[in-house]
């Protein structure tokens, strides 16, 4: 009798077990059916991106980047293509050090490649590629290749290169691209979105001149490629692209072989010249001594090169014309005379007595010798270059009339030139000398301050820039423009070619008259004055301007002696000028510094300029290595005709074997949008 509940019991368990077992296989499928139908059905689009993005990898295609040519179309940047050897940090599990030791077995690398490698190391991402060799010849690439197995996260890549090919010629001008650091991708972080997007891939961006202010343009426009890759991520098959487009070519408005012969006339002497045309504020020539080889930077510099460029005492690294800051000296005389005849304060006629000197307070302003030049007016004020007409002028204005009057012309300001990096230079008044100085006792404005700014020297302290346009703005009877290099940007794909932008300022209110005197009398200083041994046998009549300037003070009692004297601290010799006198095409602005008088030095150099840009005339080789020692005024023996004398041979146009024997090999690795053809420089 008890069997029988004791077998119900077992069979009432087996139950409970069998549905509990029910149950949990019934609730387990359900399980697995939502979880398909989430994956499958609520999950299912942004699955498919992922599984589709894991298949394909989207790359972009960078621009090829736009050429610079002069205002003839030679070309002055332009690009080529080589094979590079890149580490990607994130991709390798040994030591870089060690592997870089492994990679020199098989290609050489300099102790300059490691530097700059550990450099650029510091600046880039650890899962961006960065090069430990550039411009592999044949044999090398073929040497990795077949031992590519060995180095996990090492691979050879075909990139773009920019050349300059005419070297340190007008290399301030160009300035070069380098490759983007950190601080400039935290920069380009704040960029628009679509700007941002443009620059996927792209390592490289213009650091200085042309190259950096107008970056935008000659970038070009980012392509991408849609490419199936396997699942260890190599690329199978191309499914789409979209071609990238290449930049736009750059045209300046200087003339190359006029920029090689104005820097060929410097020699290794440092100084700037800027030449403008006043009728439209195109930019002639620009030229900043000494210079720099812009190609040094394209790959990153070496330590020896940049420690050689950045401690030199020449400082060939600073733009002078844009940067260096000078005494005009007398050649701020003109504009000292138009202020007189704008305010009334000094009439065309007046005479005033130059006895040598001018005594203010206890204190003499030496001029002229001892023996002066008597009776001045004031078209003999600037033909014979008397400091004492303009010491007592300065005396009668007061500072900072001078400074209402002279301010519109550009001085103490920047000129807007299409160059980053310009500064202002130092027009004084009494406003600005609060500014200027923390001190109290420095801040006040004292009388004897202001006689010497008459004559260009004090705090006046301008720019070549500024110099040259506010000559063009006073002979042109008032008329400004804001200085412009680049003349034309051409779009390489549709040859839609668009002038650059020129911003034409209100115009002074320039009496007419007043500028025919003043026009008058800078022509006076070619025929009968300060430089008037320069200007003999011109074709053309032109106005010009003498300038010397202290590079430190003079004591009292002290005599100029430039022989007794170190170089570095001679006066700047400089010197403006403009022609043809009746219909000004170009004023210019120039200076040589610590080569002392401005007839000696400076002048010569205009006067060749003029005679290229008026006459179309060159001078002979023996004639430039006169100009460069400072030993001749006018041109000797025959003049060559400008259109005769062949163009300045590139210093960089014959790329080595080595490049040239991988530059085919690397075009045909490049993706078919940056197949363009590239256009050489003569």
């Amino acid at each position: 009798m008890n069997e029988l509940p004791n077998l119900e019991r077992e069979l009432g368990r087996f139950r409970l077990r069998l549905l509990a077992a029910a149950v949990f296989v019934i609730l387990g499928f359900c399980l697995i059916v939502a979880r398909l139908v989430w994956l499958q059905v609520v999950m299912y689009r942004d699955l498919s991106i992922q599984a589709e993005n894991n298949r394909i990898s989207v790359v972009p295609i960078v621009p090829i980047r736009g050429l610079i040519v002069d205002r003839n179309g030679v070309v002055l940047a332009d690009n080529y293509s080589a094979y590079t050897l890149e580490i990607t940090r994130s991709q390798i599990n040994a030591d870089v050090d060690a592997l870089i030791d492994q990679i020199a077995e098989v290609v050489e690398v300099q102790p300059r490649d490691r530097r700059r490698f550990r450099r650029l190391l510091d600046d880039t991402r650890s899962f961006e590629s960065v090069p430990i060799r550039t411009r592999l010849s044949d044999a090398e690439m073929a040497r990795f290749t077949v031992q590519r197995f060995r180095f996990p996260g090492v691979e050879i890549k075909a990139r773009l290169f920019r050349n300059y090919p005419y070297g340190e010629l007008a290399s301030h001008v160009l300035g070069y691209i380098g490759r983007i650091n950190q601080a400039e991708k935290t920069l380009m972080e704040d960029w628009p979105e679509e700007d941002l997007a443009n620059y996927r891939g792209t390592d490289y961006i213009g650091k200085l001149g042309i190259e950096q202010r107008y970056e935008q343009q000659l970038h070009g426009v980012t392509g991408v490629e849609e490419v199936e890759t396997s699942a260890g991520g190599r690329p199978m098959r191309r499914l789409s692209s979209e071609s990238a487009q290449p930049g736009n070519t750059v045209r300046l408005s200087i003339d190359i072989k006029l920029q090689a012969l104005i820097e060929d006339m410097f020699g290794d002497r440092r100084g700037a010249l800027v030449a403008i045309d006043p009728n439209n504020g195109q930019v002639l020539a620009f030229v900043s001594k000494p210079t720099f080889d812009p190609n040094l930077f394209v790959d990153g510099i070496d330590a020896d090169s940049w420690k050689e460029l950045n401690e030199s005492i020449d400082k060939p690294l600073l733009n002078r014309a844009l940067r260096g800051t000078y005494p005009p000296g007398s050649t701020f005389k003109p504009f000292m005379a138009i202020a007189a005849l704008n305010t009334g304060k000094r009439s065309a006629t007046q005479i005033i007595y130059d006895n040598g000197s001018y005594m203010f307070g206890n204190h003499r302003f030496r001029s002229h010798g001892d023996g002066g030049l008597g009776a001045v007016d004031m078209v003999k004020s600037i033909v014979a270059s008397s400091n004492v007409y303009y010491y007592s002028l300065a005396n009668e204005m007061g500072v900072d009339l001078m400074h209402e009057q002279l301010s519109p012309f550009g001085f103490g300001r920047k000129t807007g030139i299409d160059l980053d990096g310009e500064v202002t230079g130092d027009l004084p008044s009494t406003e600005w000398k609060r500014r200027r100085f923390k001190r109290p006792e420095m801040q006040k404005w004292y009388a004897g301050e202001t006689i010497s700014l008459g004559i260009g020297q004090g705090y006046n302290n301008f720019t070549m820039v500024q110099l040259a346009s506010a000559m063009a703005t006073l002979v042109s009877g008032g008329q400004r423009f804001e200085p412009r290099l680049v003349s034309e940007i051409e779009n390489v794909m549709t040859r839609k070619r668009s002038t650059a932008s020129r911003q034409a300022l209100d115009p002074l209110p320039l009496t007419q008259a007043h500028v025919d005197l003043l026009r008058r009398a800078m022509y006076g200083v070619t025929q009968e004055g300060t430089s008037t041994r320069v200007f003999v046998g011109a074709q053309y009549k032109s106005g010009g301007k003498t300038g010397t300037a202290q590079a430190r003070s003079i004591g009292a009692n002290e005599k100029y002696n430039a022989s007794r004297m170190s170089e570095y601290v001679r006066d700047h010799s400089l010197y403006t000028a403009f022609a043809p006198v009746d219909n000004p095409q170009v004023a210019l602005a120039v200076i040589v510094e610590n080569a002392g008088f401005g007839a000696e030095a400076a002048a010569p150099i205009a006067r060749r300029v003029l005679d290229y840009l008026i006459a179309g005339s060159y001078p002979t080789p023996e004639d430039i290595a006169l100009v460069r020692k400072g030993q001749i005024g006018a041109p000797v023996g025959p003049q060559r005709r400008a259109a005769d004398v062949p163009l300045p041979t590139p210093r960089n146009s014959a790329i080595s074997a080595v490049v040239a024997s991988a530059a085919d090999a690397a075009s045909a690795a490049l993706p078919s949008s940056s197949q363009a053809p590239i256009t050489k420089s003569p």
